[in-house]
């Protein structure tokens, strides 16, 4: 029975799966090199000048994987985390800069979307859960079921209205990177001990643009763009415009790298050239948040709209530009089709694999009675 899984793991892991073990061993490598050589070269120019490689490395690699999800996460994780965390790193800066940390811990905090948040143990070594780690089982089950729904309702997308597709389709992008990336955070809980801080808190109860973008949608891009765009920026603009108004270029700033790096991850997903969209998409809302946040210290809380208005016009804006600016590219990837190719796919390895072990103890069954 061993020999037929193995028989069917290889014919399932050619192609994709070999090369994205490729990728990640070289990634671990790279790391190794960088986690050893940073103990004999000082921060600065001269250790960027050892990181530059590697960085090179992260934007190379993820052009050889094709699939939506093995691609499009290891470019996120690769060409935009990990690239900004090793920048910082060469400066002396952010998690991975601490002395004390090991190699594994190092290596897991420079490309997966997790804080540098250690479990706390007591002097029995026993792990406790920190206050602040991922949601509830059921949570993360009831979001798969409903992705299950919604890979149903496809199946009759020629009766739902176009538009309607794309609010399943903007639910389906939610619900799948919450799913995903607990599953990472999962992973380096249970390998390095480093708790995971859910990415993302229910975005859909978001009161304001301020609330969305900065405590409610993928925090982990939040985390990371803070230190390397938003503070630089500020303290150049602050000689310029005072420090009660640099926050407002720096905000647009962030949001423009954002917009950048967002085109990247699209590159890698469609291998197509950027149309400029989705930093569109970004940039115009790091205007409007700077807008908001303006009239937040202009009012000075003297008014304030309730939440429930200000909740359905923020999830409202968000949905409208993101059908006018985002989705659109999204569909020329052609992200929808060649996801539910890959869900045929782990289907039928998950049917291969079940058929092997269901044919398997039946046999046995036969054998022993007809002993």
């Amino acid at each position: 029975m061993i020999l037929q899984i193995i028989k069917v793991v290889k014919y399932w892991s050619e192609g994709e799966i070999t090369n994205f073990i490729k990728v990640w061993t070289l990634v671990f490598a790279s790391l190794c090199f960088c986690f050893f050589a940073a103990k004999h070269v000082p921060k600065g120019l001269s250790r960027l000048l050892i990181v530059i490689p590697v960085i090179i490395l992260n934007l190379i690699l993820p052009l050889s994987l094709h699939t939506m999800h093995l691609g499009g996460s290891s470019a996120f994780f690769l060409a935009w985390l990990a690239n900004f965390k090793l920048i910082m790193f060469a400066f002396g800066e952010g998690p991975l800069s601490d002395p004390s940390i090991s190699l594994p811990r190092f290596a897991a905090l420079a490309c997966l979307p997790i804080k540098s948040k250690l479990l706390i143990t007591t002097s029995q070594d026993k792990i406790i859960p920190s206050k602040h780690g991922l949601k509830s089982l059921w949570n993360y089950a009831v979001k798969v079921l409903l992705i299950c729904l919604l890979l149903k309702m496809y199946d009759y997308s020629d009766l739902i209205h176009p538009k309607f597709t794309w609010v399943l389709y903007s639910l389906h992008i939610y619900f799948g990177l919450e799913v995903i990336l607990a599953i990472v955070g999962g992973l380096a809980k249970t390998l390095v001990g480093i708790e995971l801080e859910p990415q993302f808190d229910e975005p859909y109860l978001s009161a304001s643009l301020q609330e969305f973008w900065g405590r409610r949608w993928n925090l982990m891009v939040t985390r990371i763009l803070h230190p390397t765009v938003y503070k630089p920026v500020m303290q150049l603009s602050t000689p310029i415009t005072g420090r009660k108004w640099a926050p407002l270029p720096a905000m647009v700033g962030s949001f423009l790298v954002s917009g950048l790096m967002h085109e990247v991850i699209f590159f890698y997903m469609g291998h197509r050239g950027a149309s400029g969209e989705i930093t569109l998409f970004f940039v115009l809302h790091g205007v409007c948040l700077a807008a908001e946040v303006t009239v937040k210290k202009v009012v000075n809380g003297r008014w304030r709209l309730t939440k429930s208005i200000s909740g359905p016009l923020t999830i409202g804006w968000v949905m409208v530009t993101a059908f006018w600016l985002f989705f659109p590219e999204f569909l020329r990837c052609n992200v929808v089709p060649r996801a539910f190719d890959e869900y045929a796919a782990m289907g039928g390895f998950v049917k291969d694999i079940s058929d092997v072990l269901v044919f398997k103890s039946f046999d046995n069954v036969t054998r022993f009675s007809l002993v």
